[in-house]
């Protein structure tokens, strides 16, 4: 189903809709301050799997990330973060970036790779605020399958490509064809993985 909410002043009644979706286990793609992303609960194994179905991956092997409201997941999700990171991550988010941390046992299982680390967002997307607001923990994100970019700008196109595969496509205006910067925090020395939207500086 293709809805439209409005950007900038969210409709309670969508944003509760897509939120109890989510929590039925439901995949969307949606709106972020990026590129448009596929999005599940990250407490919804089955969602989680179906995410990993329509991109053809392993979830372990995947490059997915948490999208969260703040800052107040990170102790969740994450080991323990020294000030000068955490005063780094308070400086850029909300915004454009995707930040690597090392996880914690919290992160599911389904979702723990290798390396055992996990991307963090914070969006600044006002719809993605209501949705996690009303969802109440982050939502799994994955970038929408293929190479073409300047596909995945168009909510409407987006729908004619993917609306079979997902529960929701949220229509919040045309998005950008830039993905988030990556940057890698896992150790002393941070790294840009991918230069993306965001402008860093370490």
């Amino acid at each position: 189903m293709l809805i439209q909410i409005h950007p900038i002043d969210p409709q309670p009644r969508l944003i509760k809709q897509v939120a109890e979706c989510l929590k039925d286990g439901g995949v969307i793609i949606y709106p972020t301050d990026t590129i448009y992303g596929l999005g599940c609960d990250i407490n919804q194994r089955n969602a989680i799997e179906r995410i990993s179905r329509i991109k053809n991956i392993d979830p372990q092997k995947a490059q997915l990330s948490f999208i969260c409201r703040d800052l107040s997941h990170l102790s969740d999700y994450t080991k323990s973060i020294d000030t000068p990171l955490y005063r780094m991550l308070k400086i850029y988010l909300p915004g454009p970036y995707t930040f690597i941390l090392p996880a914690s046992k919290q992160v599911p299982k389904i979702l723990q790779n290798k390396k055992s680390t996990v991307g963090l967002r914070v969006p600044d997307n006002i719809i993605c605020h209501h949705i996690l607001d009303s969802l109440g923990n982050p939502i799994l994100s994955a970038s929408l399958p293929g190479e073409m970019v300047e596909e995945y700008t168009d909510p409407e196109v987006i729908y004619e490509n993917f609306g079979d595969k997902v529960d929701f496509v949220i229509d919040g205006g045309i998005g950008s064809m830039v993905p988030s910067t990556i940057v890698d925090c896992t150790s002393d020395e941070w790294q840009i993985v991918r230069q993306g939207q965001g402008e860093w500086e370490k």
